[in-house]
């Protein structure tokens, strides 16, 4: 679970700089950059699998991560900034009712602290919401949350369903190259044009850094911790960058922020991991 509390922290940080430093830059190309500069990360470490491995690292990837970007990036035509942070706060209640769906077993204790986990993060971000969302924005938000959820469970099934195990380190780029794939169709024309996305040194710095750190390396600690907890652990944890994000935009980017809904709201996120089974 370790792995997953540094990945929230690192996440919660990546929307301040996001929100404040990255703005006019147009989203797929953001999201196309980023999943390159992540692929090159694990472009020495990988390693050849058989086809259907490869194919199915491929495709987890294609939508954890490339289908996610696009609908989540896509959504912020119709919402503000907070109102798509407040509607990621179903993923937990998608991990949970996924993982059962696969298994093909309901287990109620992993339903109850899924929708705990929507509570707390809900009572953090509703009193930010101040208008009516689109629908097709509101839609667009749980493709994105439903991509997350089904990436990250598919890629604990491909790995443990393995005859030989292998090293995550070994297998991530093809995940990687799978999110970059899908993002191409929708990049390429940007960065081929007349007048191509010209960011600052800064934006680039920044950039760089959100490729490898947060995509890169926390995608990856991300899928491994994945691997290490159950399945009602990994869909509370989904919500722990809510809480965590507010924490750092009231005390790091000094953005204004209800104290106490924080507190309540981190306190139903951390009691809802009381009614995990280990399963």
């Amino acid at each position: 679970m370790s792995y997953l509390v540094a990945v929230s922290l690192v996440w919660a940080f990546s929307f301040g700089l996001i929100g404040n430093h990255l703005a006019g830059l147009p989203p797929a190309w953001l999201g196309w950059i980023r999943l390159a500069l992540s692929a090159l990360v694990f472009l020495p470490f990988v390693r050849r699998v058989p086809w259907k491995t490869g194919v199915g690292l491929f495709a987890s990837g294609a939508v954890q991560f490339g289908l996610m970007y696009w609908a989540y990036l896509t959504s912020f035509r119709y919402l503000k900034s907070h109102e798509v942070a407040l509607f990621t706060v179903l993923t937990p209640i998608l991990v949970a009712l996924l993982s059962d769906l696969g298994s093909r077993r309901f287990r109620p204790f992993n339903f109850v602290a899924a929708s705990l986990a929507v509570g707390g993060a809900a009572v953090i971000k509703w009193a930010e919401l101040e208008s009516a969302a689109p629908l097709v924005g509101f839609l667009l938000v749980q493709v994105s949350n439903l991509c997350f959820a089904a990436g990250q469970l598919a890629y604990r099934a491909l790995m443990a369903g393995l005859d030989k195990p292998l090293p995550d380190r070994q297998v991530f780029f093809w995940m990687h190259l799978g999110g970059f794939a899908v993002l191409t169709p929708m990049a390429l024309p940007l960065a081929l044009a007349a007048t191509p996305p010209a960011p600052t040194p800064l934006q680039w710095a920044i950039l760089a850094y959100l490729g490898v750190v947060a995509s890169g390396i926390c995608f990856f600690l991300w899928n491994r911790g994945a691997r290490l907890v159950s399945a009602g652990q990994l869909a509370v944890m989904n919500n722990l960058k809510i809480p965590l994000g507010v924490a750092v935009s009231l005390f790091v980017f000094r953005e204004p922020a209800n104290f106490w809904t924080l507190l309540v709201g981190a306190l139903l996120i951390g009691g809802a991991l009381l009614p995990v089974r280990k399963t």
